[in-house]
């Protein structure tokens, strides 16, 4: 406390000397108040410098003081003053109560509890109360409107919004920079960015929050080109960016995956180190090059950090997960642990979505536990991506036990379980829980229906599914998208109507995409239809000429109907084109670590005890009458290095080191990242039963589960 402030602070304790009017002003702190009944001008005053959330006790203690020296009685002021310290601290609750005993109530009142209702999250009750200032006569002025539009761009109501601003226009407050820039907020919430570019055009005065206001919302509705040009006139009207103007650019680099202008960014962030180097923008800029493929650069920039929170961590483990590279996530993860950095839901999410790239459920099942120990499990997010894990690692009756134990179950949770029996071949139970979501009066979406649509095409329920698509989409007024015309054109395909199948294709609303065409082409190499698969091919090829799976495709059905010369074809274009087709791996996972294995590795530890396992294994089957199926050796060999080539596949080395390291009642479960061979699937019906083992294999379109010489598919996948 300085010198003068003490000085006056005696004098008025004392009454030694008179406080002069120019000393009127001085603020004592509350705690100091309270030792002498203060005058309304001063409680005034100690109250106007209460407006944040930290005042909110001293706010109450003053209260307190007030009502036991009676000050309040009557005195329309202070209870005014006193209602708008309790909204600027974020207590409507208590706001409300003394603002509904006030008679005549002032646009300064009517504007604090408009605000505080707009910025505390409640913005029906904020749009309400301006309706009943208007009702009373109250004049809503340029301090009103601001949050009035933000209440409107919150609950994304157009109507009302619309109304407001003519009303804006009206009174004249259109001109107002704050006015203005709510509705440059509004209109950006609605969508409609180009009423908001027309009234950012006409903008009498522009501040750094008009640019940054148009530039995020140009971001934020998928207009990311034009934010950046948004930014190129910004910088020539002589504005220099800020923190929250690059955070809007870097988002839109990572949407565009625009690596060159991110770089560009973080260059200009070092240069301004001393002003804006802060943790938001360095998770941001990690942020950015994960989304632009460049996690090299995500992880230096975050080994760089000297300061870590649970953002930098999530953006990496997240970035990992997103890539594909579940190791170096759930690395990443346990890092995070051991560092004790308290992980969050966010977290939770992508290290589940890590186990289920590869099938870890043990390590899922410790994630569980950690969930429950730390109260998630009552998150609707983490709960749903709990039960995703556990449908993708295998285990039914797990998804659905952590699908009965939700508190709260949304659309997300439902279409999750109609998924995860789907691609368990389980259509007519994926059927049952659709139509039990729709006894509880969920109304189906795209993606639901996306997902049943899918699980009808896994089981041959082709009827069903025509009815799904005919009758009970129009039945919800949604209209066919492109993923369910690939769903219905997958459906047919499968089950051999290949002729309907291209018929749909040729008369649909839609313009074909790349999954229609790619499920036609995977049907035609069912039922060795050459002639379409040309036709999807060539399609495919126009779409995506990166693309090499559609070539492998074409190749392969080539190599099946023995046409080695078009064979030779098309991998002479593949070669030209410099595409390389993903290598063949499969995971298997023994005591929550998982064992990854490629097309013929002999790097594994225990390789030589594999391979012998394996000999000994072709031979019990040849015993058993196993013939090997070489249609599925895609090259033009000698039929006895056709069958020496056939025992090397990954998901049999994956097989024979589960069978060394587990016990004899131990399920095995395998994920394969490309579509399982017919001669594999063979093999492991064989083995389920010769071994008497359980095997669930999940490849890149679904899981089979073999059991006593059968598989839950039906041989039909």
């Amino acid at each position: 406390m300085n010198g003068t402030f003490s000085l006056l602070l005696k004098r008025w304790r004392n009454k030694s000397l008179p406080l002069k009017s120019s000393y009127t002003t001085v603020t004592p702190p509350p705690e100091q108040c309270l030792i002498r009944p203060l005058t309304s001008l001063q409680c005034g005053t100690v109250l106007q410098s209460l407006t944040n959330t930290q005042s909110y006790a001293k706010c109450l203690q003053l209260h307190a003081h007030m009502i036991t020296c009676g000050t309040l009685v009557h005195n329309t002021y202070l209870n005014t003053k006193l209602a708008a310290c309790y909204a600027g601290c974020g207590r409507m609750a208590e706001a409300q109560v003394i603002f509904d005993q006030i008679v005549f109530k002032s646009s300064f009142l009517w504007n604090f509890m408009i605000r505080g209702y707009s910025c505390n999250g409640n913005a029906l009750r904020s749009l309400v109360l301006y309706r009943q200032m208007s009702n009373v006569g109250g004049k809503p002025d340029n301090f009103t409107y601001p949050f009035v539009l933000k209440a409107c761009g919150d609950l994304l109501i157009y109507e009302i919004g619309r109304k407001v601003h003519a009303l804006v226009l009206i009174t004249g407050l259109a001109s107002d920079i704050y006015v203005g820039n709510s509705l440059l907020s509004m209109y950006s919430k609605f969508g409609e960015m180009a009423t908001a570019r027309m009234l950012f055009d006409n903008m009498p005065v522009r501040d750094l929050t008009s640019w940054n206001t148009i530039i995020s919302g140009y971001v934020k509705n998928g207009k990311e080109r034009d934010a950046f040009i948004i930014f190129d006139h910004m910088k020539n009207a002589g504005f220099r960016g800020d923190e929250t103007t690059l955070l809007s650019l870097l988002c839109g680099c990572g949407n565009l995956m625009n690596l060159k202008v991110g770089r560009a960014i973080h260059g200009y962030v070092v240069r301004n180190s001393g002003k804006l180097c802060n943790k938001f923008l360095m998770n941001s800029l990690i942020d950015m090059y994960c989304n632009c493929d460049s996690i090299f650069d995500a992880r230096k920039l975050f080994e760089e950090l000297k300061i870590k929170d649970t953002v930098s961590w999530n953006s990496l483990i997240s970035g990992y997960e997103q890539h594909g590279d579940a190791f170096e996530s759930l690395k990443l993860f346990f890092q995070m642990i051991m560092e004790d950095e308290v992980p969050d839901e966010a977290t939770i999410i992508s290290i589940l979505g890590a186990c289920n790239q590869i099938s870890a459920l043990l390590l899922g099942s410790s994630i569980h536990s950690y969930i429950v120990k730390n109260g998630f499990g009552a998150n609707t997010a983490v709960s749903t991506a709990l039960i995703d894990m556990y449908t993708k690692c295998g285990s039914l009756p797990s998804a659905h036990h952590a699908f009965d134990e939700m508190p709260e179950r949304n659309l997300a949770s439902w279409t999750v379980m109609v998924t995860g029996y789907g691609i368990h071949g389980m259509g007519k139970e994926a059927i049952s829980i659709f139509h039990e979501m729709l006894g509880k009066n969920i109304i189906p979406d795209e993606g639901m229906f996306t997902s049943v649509l899918s699980a009808c095409s896994h089981s041959g329920l082709v009827d069903k599914g025509k009815e799904i698509f005919y009758k009970v989409m129009r039945e919800y007024n949604v209209e066919p998208e492109a993923a369910h015309y690939a769903c219905l054109v997958d459906l047919l395909g499968r089950a051999g109507n290949l002729d309907e199948a291209y018929a749909i294709i040729s008369y649909m609303k839609v313009k074909p995409n790349f999954d229609i065409w790619n499920s036609l082409l995977s049907a035609c190499r069912l039922y060795h239809n050459v002639k379409l698969a040309e036709i999807s091919a060539q399609k495919l090829f126009e779409m995506n000429p990166t693309g090499v799976s559609s070539y492998v495709c074409l190749s392969n059905i080539y190599a099946a109907e023995r046409r080695w010369n078009d064979v030779e074809k098309v991998r002479a274009l593949v070669r030209r084109k410099r595409l390389r087709k993903p290598p063949g791996y499969s995971f298997v996972e023994l005591n929550k670590r998982v064992h990854q294995f490629f097309v013929g590795d002999t790097s594994h530890q225990q390789s030589e005890d594999i391979y012998a396992r394996l000999k000994h294994l072709n031979e019990q089957l040849k015993n058993a009458g196993y013939k090997p199926d070489t249609y599925s050796v895609l090259y033009d060999v000698e039929e006895e290095v056709k069958e020496e080539m056939l025992w090397d596949h990954s998901e049999r080395l994956a097989l024979a080191f589960a069978l060394i390291n587990t016990g004899p009642t131990t399920t095995i479960r395998i994920t394969k990242n490309l579509r399982v061979c017919g001669d594999c699937h063979t093999v492991m019906k064989m083995v389920s039963k010769l071994m008497s083992r359980e095997i669930i294999m999940r490849d890149i379109r679904r899981f089979h589960h073999f059991r006593d010489g059968a598989c839950s598919c039906g041989d039909y996948w």
